[in-house]
């Protein structure tokens, strides 16, 4: 991930606290929409499930340039996805559903600059995920 995307995805941060919940309440309502295979992989997941995408987006935003904060975190998320059998091929489907609803939230705020560094934050955070759960699912099988 290169400065400028680092530098973006930190001035966006704010923002996307601010509107962190309508965020991921939008892109929920697009995935589903848009992806209905993926409702199987949330039939499980509280109503929490929203908010707690909304507070990692958020984390991730604010320490994009110090990951280590986030290991804790981001093992969470790979048990959780290892146990709800999330695959690579998911990713994707997320990544569209959660591009157009920060367009959608945040307006003409989402410049096609801010859109980019966003697309390439998710592409890095990822592959981090891809690769600790390809780990974990071949420990598990």
């Amino acid at each position: 991930m290169n400065e400028k995307t680092i530098e973006i995805i930190k001035a966006t941060a704010p923002i996307v606290r601010d509107k962190k919940d309508e965020i991921t309440n939008t892109m929920y309502e697009i995935l589903f929409t848009k992806y209905p295979e993926t409702k199987i992989l949330f039939k499980d997941a509280t109503e929490e499930q929203p908010k707690k995408l909304a507070n990692a987006i958020y984390a991730y935003a604010s320490n994009i340039d110090k990951l280590d904060n986030l290991t804790k975190g981001i093992e969470t998320m790979v048990s959780a996805h290892v146990k709800t059998n999330i695959q690579a091929k998911h990713y994707p489907m997320v990544k569209d559903s959660l591009l157009q609803a920060f367009k959608e939230v945040l307006g003409e705020a989402c410049t096609s600059e801010v859109a980019n560094a966003w697309a390439e934050a998710y592409d890095f955070l990822a592959n981090v995920l891809i690769q600790k759960e390809k780990e974990a699912y071949s420990k598990v099988s």
